[in-house]
Formats: structure tokens, sequence, C-alpha cells
């Protein structure tokens, strides 16, 4: 029943989108009738067409504004489909019959050309449900022979005339239209089968994709406690507040504290990551003066850059530069960019800090000293587990996830992050986000 309803809904699409190629053909040979032949008969099919296409229409829009599967309504609908194609059918047919009758026993091109047009227009258009395919060419084939034996039986014309002729090609005519339509059938029953294949694999891969972030989500959730614990403790145990240690123990310790605090790092990166690709990274906006969180990055990333021998200068404005953000995310971002910042300069350089802002937008500018990044890198550079250095060398670790977390968390605050390589040496990175239009902190 799923198939029928999914069937019945391509039909009454295809006929809605067709609506107006049908109104042209039908205008051209109803005036073609009624100018060469007989006003009263292309009258007469034009209140048949007209009949036909608003019942049609009226079916094809209840079928798809129905939202339900219930098989009664389905059948019920199915037959006004039926009863549809008999009317457009027979209107088809009138007009085609009734040329010929006016003609008399000859050779009837334009009767027959547009029977073959509407059938090879059926073959193409109606192969969605079998049985009204069936109908339509039945009508139209009985039309074919129809013309051509009426003409042999009132003229009695030998087997030499053209009219025999006539009928041997409607024969030809018909096995073609008949071909044509076990080929159109065959491709959309064959498209069906192709989009089935790819609904069933989609719903494996979703499938799959749920089980790996509830494993991912859940694992980092697990090691993250326990991991925060044994930083704790080495922490503590490294303070000296526990008694003084040996050199060489002292040193050991501090390798277990950065790679504790890595991990915590990459565990946190990775929450953030799923809660972003589910929609639940939650912000709580709050109105603050932008220099202080630049100052509080600087400073919380100084540390980390003097062991890589680099130094951060910040020059900010005398004037506080109000935002509406979340403190704690854009700290995030702005460690991100400070931290690539000074991983990726050489020993000895500087990482220029400095805001710049108007009427609308403020724009933190993060000036290197490294090799520089090229702007056909972008898409790497904000790509999740991306590194560009990604060598068993390079100097300084990382997930390759914190670009891609402050792209969207700067998109998340109305702004963006973007970089473009530097005249000289290196790059500068921009973060820009939306400035609060009223002075004051009210």
């Amino acid at each position: 029943m799923d198939k029928l309803i999914r069937n019945m809904r391509d039909y009454c699409q295809v006929g809605i989108d067709l609506v107006w190629q049908r109104q042209i053909i039908f205008a051209a040979a109803l005036a073609l009738a009624a100018y060469y032949y007989d006003a009263r008969l292309a009258g007469t099919v034009l209140l048949l067409v007209a009949v036909s296409e608003l019942y049609d229409f009226w079916v094809f829009k209840k079928v798809l504004n129905w939202t339900g599967d219930d098989p009664q309504t389905a059948r019920r609908f199915l037959r006004l489909l039926y009863a549809g194609t008999l009317l457009s059918a027979s209107a088809i047919v009138s007009y085609s019959i009734g040329l010929a009758v006016l003609q008399g026993p000859t050779t009837h091109f334009m009767s027959l050309f547009f029977l073959f047009a509407a059938a090879l227009f059926a073959a193409m258009n109606n192969h969605q449900i079998l049985p009204i395919l069936v109908i339509r060419l039945a009508i139209y084939g009985f039309a074919f022979l129809f013309i051509p034996i009426r003409d042999i039986v009132i003229s009695d014309a030998a087997l030499k005339s053209e009219l025999w002729a006539q009928l041997f090609t409607s024969v030809f005519v018909l096995f073609f239209i008949v071909e044509s339509s076990r080929y159109y059938l065959r491709f959309y029953r064959m498209k069906l089968a192709q989009m089935d294949l790819l609904r069933a694999e989609h719903e494996k891969t979703r499938i799959a994709y749920n089980a790996k972030t509830e494993f991912v989500s859940t694992m980092s959730h697990e090691l993250r406690t326990p991991l925060t614990s044994i930083k704790g403790a080495v922490d503590v145990v490294n303070s000296g507040q526990l008694g003084a240690l040996p050199e060489k123990v002292s040193s050991t310790l501090e390798v277990a504290q950065r790679n504790c605090a890595r991990l915590l790092s990459l565990i946190n990166e990775i929450l953030d990551l799923q809660r972003l690709e589910n929609g639940n990274l939650s912000f709580s906006l709050q109105r603050v003066d932008l220099r202080e969180i630049v100052s509080g990055a600087v400073s919380d990333n100084q540390p980390y850059a003097s062991k890589l021998g680099i130094t951060i200068l910040s020059t900010l404005p005398a004037e506080p530069i109000w935002v509406d953000v979340d403190q704690a995310r854009l700290h995030q971002v702005f460690t991100n960019v400070l931290s690539n910042a000074a991983k990726f300069s050489p020993s000895g350089s500087d990482v220029s800090v400095y805001l710049q802002t108007d009427k609308e937008k403020a724009r933190v500018y993060f000036h290197d000293e490294g090799v520089g990044l090229s702007e056909s890198d972008a898409e790497k550079v904000f790509d999740r587990f991306t590194q560009l250095d990604s060598s068993d060398t390079r100097k300084t670790g990382g997930s390759g996830l914190g670009m891609n977390i402050s792209k969207h968390i700067m998109e998340a605050h109305g702004g963006s992050v973007s970089y473009s390589k530097n005249s000289g040496a290196g790059t500068t990175f921009v973060v820009e986000l939306p400035v609060h239009q009223q002075a004051g902190k009210g």
C-alpha cells in the first residue's frame, strides 16, 4: 500500500507540473480543428477538455494534500484517478475520431498524429500507475485502429489502397508506443528501486552515526571524570604540598601534567563537537567589555606561548567596547586562535593582538609572524580533525577541532572568524562580532 500511495503522489505531481504544457497542446489542436474543419466540434471537445482538466486538477490536489496512509482512502483516490483517465482519454479520442469522420475516407494525418502525441505523452508521464497507463493506451489503441478500419469498411477499399497502408502503419505505431511505455515503466521502477536502496542505506548510516555519537559522548564523559581526578592528584603532588620531590620525579610529573591537560582539552573539544552536531551547545549571553575578554585570553595564554619562545603583545583601546556574548565561549575562541598562532610561529617572534570597532562591528586581530596561511587553505583550517601540518615531526600536537568549534561559536554569536595572509611573514586572524548599540553596561 505504501508503494501504491507513493506512485499515486508521483503521478499527481507530474500531472500538476505538466498542466500548462497540456493546455498549450490542446489549444493548438482545437484552434486548427476550428479553423480548418468544424468550430462546433472544436467547441464540444473544448468543453470536454475543460471538464477533464478541472476534474484532474481537483483530484491531483486532494491526493497531494493528503498526508495519511489509510488504505481505504487510497483506494478511493485511485478510483477517482481512473475516472479522470477515462474522461481525459475520451476527450482526446472524441477529437481524433470526430476529425476523421468529418474528413471521410482519406489519410488522417492530423487525427492520427494527435493520437500518437497523446499516446507518447502517456507513455512518458503516466507510467507511475500501470492500470492508468493500460487504460489510456487501450482507449488510444482502439481509436488508432477504428479510424483506418472505418475508412476501409465504408469505402470497401482494396488491399492496394493507401487506407490499408494507414491501418498497417497504425499497428506499427501502436507497437512503438507499447515498447516506449515498457521502457519508461522499467526506468521508473528502476529509479524507485534505487531510491529505496538509498533510503535503506541512509537509515543504516543514520543508525550507525547515532550509535557512534552516543558512544563517543558516553566515553568522553566517562573518561573526563577519572582524568580530572588524576590531573588533580598529579597537580597536588607536583606542587610540593605533600613534601619536596626529587628533580627527576618532578620533571616526570610535569610530563604527566601536560599530557593530562592535553587529554582533557581533547575530551572537552569532542564533547563540544557532539553538542554542536546535536544543536545542544548552550550559550549564556551577558553584556561585557570586549577588552576584558581579550586581556584575559592574552594573560592566560602567555605562559603557554612563553614555553614556545613567543611573546604575546596586546594593544587595547581606552574606551570600553560592549558586546553581548558568552564570555567563556568567546574566551575559548581567543584561546584557540592564540594557541595556534603560538604553535606555528618561530621561536623569538611576537603575536600582536589589537582591536578595531565601528558602529556595528568589533574586530579582534591576531597578527603572527609564522609561515603564513594561504587563503586556499581556509577549508582545511576550519574543517574538523584537520591540521595543515599533520606530520609526525610537527612541534606541537592538537586535535584539529579547535578552529572548527570556534567557527560555530562565532556564527552562533552572529559573528565570524577568518584570516588573511600578511604581506610579510605570517597570518592575521580576525574575530568579528556585533557591538552593543547603546552606550553603557545597563
